[in-house]
């Protein structure tokens, strides 16, 4: 490795870190309980070789509405950061997985009363997928409807608590 390119990587350590702080602290605006990084939609965020720091975003799917909106509050946060040079761009493929959802995004979605998706390997089963009510943790559920406000989310009601909540669905 020459000594120009030892030293960009040293200098991108530190760009690298300071994108990921800013993009970990940006909500989703649909599910403001999940940051970006919390959904999985920062696929990676890397300064190439031309110093240029790529962050790349995959919409939990094709057409979502706030995708753009996402891709400019992405801008503002890094322009903020003051981590040089960046661009930002879509990256469709391989398509956006609910697994991508990080351990810390399931237990932020329970908390706020959505539903966190099963594995998708799991979800591939046959047999139809047990919810408990994200507020009494009773199993006895019905879904409502299988589109809730987003297209990633389904309706359902507690028959033991009689409340209605969403569950995000496995994709």
């Amino acid at each position: 490795m020459s000594a120009a390119a030892s030293n960009m990587t040293v200098d991108a350590e530190p760009r690298e870190a300071a994108a990921w702080l800013a993009l970990s602290q940006i909500e989703d605006p649909e599910l403001p309980a999940l940051t970006l990084v919390d959904l999985g939609i920062v696929r990676f965020a890397k300064v190439g070789a031309d110093g240029v720091l790529e962050v790349g975003l995959s919409p939990t799917y094709t057409g979502c509405p706030a995708t753009d909106y996402i891709g400019q509050l992405v801008q503002n946060a890094l322009r903020q950061a003051q981590v040089g040079a960046f661009l930002v761009r879509q990256v469709l493929a391989p398509a956006w997985s609910s697994d991508w959802i990080s351990s810390d995004g399931r237990r932020k979605l329970a908390t706020y009363g959505i539903v966190p998706p099963d594995a998708v390997s799991s979800a591939r089963e046959l047999k139809p997928r047990e919810i408990a009510c994200p507020r009494c943790r009773s199993t006895d559920t019905e879904c409502t409807s299988q589109f809730g406000s987003t297209p990633c989310k389904s309706l359902h009601r507690c028959r033991a608590c009689r409340e209605p909540f969403e569950s995000f669905k496995c994709i």
